[in-house]
């Protein structure tokens, strides 16, 4: 005999025979089932902090990574793009930067020196850097001037040195402040301070080997 809560008491006695037949079976086959399993404690008393946080922990961690990866293809983009750049101007863009060997005239025999005259920047400055050994310790306040020469004649000064004697090396950062035209050079002279003209040529352009 099933048991169970009477089917009469839940429904009346005053139903259809055909409603109250159809009924009746589904009545019975709800006894003969198993009675549904039971939730586990944590799921049946709903989420806790803990649960609240370890999800927030979750979302942070996946914001997180995300956050990495759209930085890392940023900066692999903005790499590419220099690499482009650079290899763009090699490639024809702006000129590249120009190397002039110098060797010693008569006041400095034994001098030797490298000009590297970099691109200009914005504001039509060239940014130089001399390399120069060989060239003696000037007495007094005197200094050694790199000179912009244009038409064969010294035209402009680009920075000025002094160095601690023959042995050894010293490099120096220049600048160009001018607009440069095709056939300007560079020579080092001295120059005492105060005399507005230069002293002798230490420094000029080498003369191309045979």
């Amino acid at each position: 005999m099933t048991s169970g809560p009477n089917f009469d008491e839940l429904v009346g006695r005053d139903l259809p025979t055909a409603e109250r037949e159809r009924l009746l079976r589904v009545h019975e086959l709800l006894l003969q089932a198993d009675p549904p399993p039971e939730l586990a404690p944590e799921i049946e008393a709903g989420p806790t902090l803990a649960m609240t946080l370890a999800r927030q922990k979750r979302e942070h961690q996946v914001r997180r990574r995300v956050a990495l990866i759209a930085a890392v293809a940023a900066a692999i983009a903005v790499v590419f793009l220099g690499g482009y750049v650079i290899g763009n101007r090699g490639a024809g863009g702006d000129a590249p930067a120009k190397t002039m060997s110098l060797e010693g005239t008569a006041a400095a025999p034994d001098a030797l020196a490298s000009l590297r005259i970099d691109h200009a920047d914005a504001a039509g400055n060239w940014p130089m850097k001399l390399s120069v050994t060989g060239l003696a310790k000037l007495p007094g306040r005197e200094y050694y001037v790199v000179y912009l020469v244009r038409d064969g004649k010294p035209w402009a000064p680009c920075g000025t040195f002094v160095v601690a004697g023959t042995t050894g090396g010293t490099s120096v950062r220049l600048n160009a402040p001018y607009e440069l035209e095709k056939g300007d050079t560079w020579w080092v002279m001295e120059q005492m301070p105060g005399d507005a003209t230069p002293g002798p040529v230490v420094l000029k352009p080498a003369t191309p080997s045979a």
